[in-house]
């Protein structure tokens, strides 16, 4: 009996301890006492992420193109582009020496020198006042005031090759103004005479033409008019 009576108190001894531990948990803002359970595991706080490293990008060169994508840059210019050389062969530009053109009232200055010898000649200078050679194609078309036919070449003074002339050179041709025996026609004193040039063809045009001075008392000329081709030396010009 003894042995009974002492488990009984220990087990109401243990009850008391319980319930006292139960009422230590009561809430602070006087709710009253309330069973918290079992307790819950802590929580272990977090840790920051490992920042992923952002790739490296390679250094982009001036004037080298770099490889596309995010982070990379390339030289001035599209990407994958190269730029094109510039040639060094320079453009070949009129009035540079480098072509012929042709002679006329624009480039040359004409005079007009009536002869003695031969007897009723006229004698025509070109000189080239370009900075280009020119060439002087086939024969002179002479007009004296406002005649309405055209004198025609002596086709035995037609020259090998054409008359061409660099900067400061100077062509000629003789006109044959009148027949020496008189058998000419039409007889007339002309006080103004017009020169004109001929083109790459055939009665052409080449371009300006010129109106070189006459004597103040004019030249005299019949239907016996005739002109020589343009010649490179003025004893060609005149040995007709």
């Amino acid at each position: 009996m003894a042995q009974r009576a002492t488990r009984r108190v220990r087990l109401l001894a243990a009850t008391g301890a319980a319930v006292a531990a139960l009422a230590l948990t009561a809430c602070e803002d006087g709710t009253g006492t309330r069973d918290e359970g079992a307790s819950a595991p802590a929580t272990t706080a977090s840790q920051p992420a490992t920042p992923t490293p952002t790739p490296k990008t390679s250094e982009a060169t001036t004037g080298t193109t770099g490889t596309t994508g995010t982070g990379t840059t390339t030289g001035s210019g599209t990407a994958g582009s190269t730029p094109s050389p510039v040639s060094d062969t320079a453009t070949k530009r009129p009035g540079s020496g480098t072509s012929r053109v042709l002679c006329n009232g624009s480039n040359t200055t004409v005079t007009a020198q009536p002869l003695s010898r031969p007897l009723n000649h006229l004698l025509l200078t070109v000189r080239n006042t370009g900075s280009r050679t020119c060439d002087l194609t086939y024969y002179p078309v002479l007009r004296f005031d406002e005649m309405q036919w055209v004198p025609q070449p002596d086709e035995a003074t037609h020259p090998q090759a054409v008359t061409t002339l660099a900067p400061g050179e100077s062509g000629y041709a003789g006109v044959l103004l009148s027949a020496a025996d008189g058998s000419g026609d039409g007889g007339t004193t002309a006080e103004k005479l017009t020169v004109a040039f001929q083109g790459m063809t055939p009665n052409s045009s080449g371009g300006a033409s010129a109106t070189p001075p006459l004597p103040a008392k004019g030249v005299y000329y019949d239907s016996s008019l005739r002109v020589t081709y343009w010649q490179q030396d003025r004893s060609d010009a005149l040995d007709w």
